[in-house]
């Protein structure tokens, strides 16, 4: 069912300076920043050659980007995505083997313009799961 491992997420409280942690400090390829007030946050990409950096910052006090840095205020890995052929089959497939979906349950648009789901960390050993379709 999953894919290739599309990203991994890190929550940062300045997003301008770990973007230029990658970009200058490892030589990384940052794009601008691209604010998702449906999801709240600002995010950027680092390409790599076989996946993509995603860092976070909140976009506001009720993002929960920001509730995520309240216990974690240097940062840190947020979640890993994994791209999928398609999002409703997949749903359904885990919700049948007992996986908590987060919210409504329906498929939001992702920084990528396509369809994301959450997954409940407690049923993925501790890993908030994104799934992306492509």
């Amino acid at each position: 069912m999953i894919g290739r491992l599309n990203h991994v997420a890190i929550a940062v409280p300045d997003l301008q300076a770990g973007a230029a942690l990658y970009r200058e400090t490892l030589g990384a390829t940052v794009s601008a920043p691209q604010a998702l007030p449906e999801h709240g946050v600002t995010v950027v990409f680092i390409e790599l050659p076989n996946t993509k950096i995603e860092l976070l910052e909140p976009l506001g006090p009720d993002s929960p980007i920001a509730k995520f840095l309240d216990g974690n205020p240097a940062g840190g890995m947020h979640h890993i995505c994994y791209e999928v052929d398609d999002i409703l089959e997949a749903r359904e497939k885990l919700k049948n083997a007992g996986a908590r979906v987060l919210g409504d349950g329906q498929p939001r648009i992702g920084a990528h313009g396509k369809p994301v789901l959450f997954l409940h960390p407690k049923d993925f050993t501790g890993t908030l799961v994104e799934l992306e379709q492509v």
